[in-house]
């Protein structure tokens, strides 16, 4: 898959901009949660702890002691029994929660009850009967002497008003009759409803009171809150009548993930519970993490957007590079990379590619001048450089003269002597390259090409007479020139290699077959080709080609005249 210089710089510059905020946002929202955490729960065991407190100093400050007072008052003997009744009377009017007071004796139906006007008026309004509601039963006062209990209250809810009332006893020492006198008290406890409800954590989080079933006290219902993780935790406490303040997180059913603290009043069966959502608690890390995320973004786009401009100015120079050297891949030695005034590592390698497109070109240009196993020469000779010396090798060699090339370039301009010569050495190079062969040397009006390999007399002698057919149709396009070719072929071993002076050398074959080819093309007439008997003998099954057994030759250098074959056409 490809992955583009200007993503892999987005990538690189998103990654730079976004990492260390991440790293940095991941561990300050680390620190800071713990942080408030901790906070969190320190502010749940205050409030919950500081609620049981206000609820102990509450009953017994402003109503057991002062009730406790009355009741030391009723039971002294200094007093008569109008003082009692009056104390009785003023006592309730100084304390406003205290709803209702009577004194039983023990085994007797008919207490003196005294009540708040107020409070009886509320009742009365509900349609109930304030005597018979305010009343302490009997049952109850004895329950309460049989445990032991004195002065500790019995709440209840009044359904009708949904008041929270809190029934207590406490026992006279004077008797009458020798029976127990008790005083009994109600007591309004709408004021820690209100305490509860007032109280400034209830503004960001959850104050609740729940007796010992696990119904809230001092509310509007008494809705059970069993389903509550740390409801069902401090309910064993309460039972137990354990005091051990403690911090729970938990998740809700509704699936609320809650901090929570309780806490136990001494005077009554309940737990106050003190719940907080982490949301609430963590709102400064969420608020921090929505910050990071802003700023993170910002920066994301920012680096992006810098990126792509900064990758786009330095990969603008290198796709030109790229577009140049396809161009250059496709033949074109005239493309050159422009516009680039980087003053760089990618300026520099403009400059150099132009330079190496330019040096490219000269020697595509000189390889034009050489043959093709100069070339191969060359490339095996990289790392050592090329060194004069041959090797023996066998090969078959082919010379082609034009013949009446003198008479003609006395009597055209020099202009079309060049034109046609490249003309005739056009067909007759690419006749060779389709054959399968190496021009060697074109000297003056003659081509020399050589044959290595497989079959390689066959393709010698096939290349030859294609080449005297090809002649012969540019004899009829240019019936003026007047212009023949004679071709020598001949097979053997040559010595191939480099030859020449240190500074000047030229790859060349040489040898007696290259000789013998010479020979035999300056023998043949015009639009003929004359093979030896090595080559004839090589190619004798070649198809589509006969060949014509001439009277041996006599050849310059050669003792001997030698045997002469003429391939035709079949």
């Amino acid at each position: 898959m490809r992955f583009p210089l200007r993503l892999k710089f987005f990538a690189f510059a998103a990654l730079l901009a976004v990492v260390p905020l991440v790293m940095v946002g991941q561990n300050l929202t680390r620190l800071t949660r713990d942080e408030l955490k901790s906070a969190a729960n320190e502010d749940l065991t205050t409030v919950a702890s500081g609620l049981r407190e206000a609820f102990d100093n509450t009953f017994e400050g402003r109503w057991l002691t002062p009730l406790t007072v009355i009741r030391n008052g009723i039971d002294s003997a200094d007093l008569g029994v109008a003082q009692k009744v009056s104390l009785l009377t003023l006592g309730l009017e100084e304390l406003p929660q205290v709803v209702a007071v009577q004194l039983s004796v023990q085994g007797s139906d008919l207490p003196i009850l005294v009540t708040n006007e107020g409070f009886a008026g509320k009742l009365a309004a509900a349609g109930l009967d304030p005597v018979k509601t305010l009343s302490t039963p009997a049952d109850l006062i004895k329950a309460i002497a049989a445990t032991g209990q004195y002065g500790r209250p019995v709440v209840g809810r009044l359904e009708a008003t949904g008041d929270w009332i809190a029934t207590l006893a406490l026992p006279l020492n004077t008797t009458i009759a020798g029976r127990q006198v008790t005083m009994a008290a109600k007591i309004d406890l709408s004021a820690l409803g209100e305490m509860v409800r007032h109280h400034p954590f209830a503004q960001r989080g959850e104050i609740t009171v729940v007796d010992q079933a696990g119904r809230r006290a001092l509310g509007a219902g008494q809705d059970l809150l069993n389903d509550r993780q740390i409801v069902a935790s401090a309910l064993p406490l309460i039972v137990a009548g354990a005091r051990a303040d403690a911090l729970e997180p938990y998740v809700r059913p509704d699936g609320t993930a809650m901090l929570g603290a309780y806490a136990f009043p001494d005077w009554f069966p309940w737990a106050v519970i003190t719940e907080l959502s982490e949301d609430s608690a963590y709102a400064v890390v969420n608020a921090i993490t929505r910050q990071i995320l802003i700023v993170g973004l910002v920066g994301f786009v920012i680096a992006g957007i810098g990126a792509l401009i900064f990758a786009r100015q330095l990969t603008r120079p290198i796709l030109k590079i790229g577009a140049v050297a396809e161009r250059v891949g496709e033949g074109d030695f005239a493309a050159r990379v422009e516009g680039v005034r980087a003053r760089d590592e990618i300026g520099d390698l403009a400059e150099r590619f132009n330079r190496m497109i330019g040096e490219l070109g000269e020697r595509l240009e000189l390889m034009k001048f050489v043959s093709r196993g100069t070339v191969s020469a060359i490339q095996s000779a990289q790392e050592k450089g090329m060194h004069r010396g041959g090797e023996r090798r066998r090969v078959s060699v082919i010379f082609t003269d034009i013949r009446g090339y003198t008479e003609f370039s006395e009597r055209v301009s020099p202009e079309v002597v060049i034109e046609a010569l490249n003309s005739y050495f056009d067909v007759q190079t690419r006749i060779v390259e389709r054959f399968g062969g190496d021009v060697d040397k074109f000297v003056g009006d003659a081509l020399v090409a050589v044959f290595e390999g497989d079959g390689m007399e066959q393709r010698a002698v096939g290349c030859a007479v294609e080449i005297t057919a090809a002649m012969a149709r540019l004899l009829e396009e240019y019936p003026d020139y007047n212009l023949h070719v004679g071709i020598g072929v001949a097979s053997g071993e040559v010595v191939m290699g480099a030859m020449g002076a240190k500074d000047r050398m030229d790859f060349t074959v040489l040898g007696s077959t290259v000789n013998l080819s010479a020979r035999l093309c300056s023998k043949a007439r015009p639009g003929q080709v004359l093979v030896d008997q090595a080559t004839r003998d090589a190619a004798r099954m070649l198809e589509g080609i006969t060949f014509e057994d001439l009277e041996p030759i006599p050849l310059k250098g050669y003792a001997e005249p030698v045997a002469a074959f003429a391939p035709h056409p079949a």
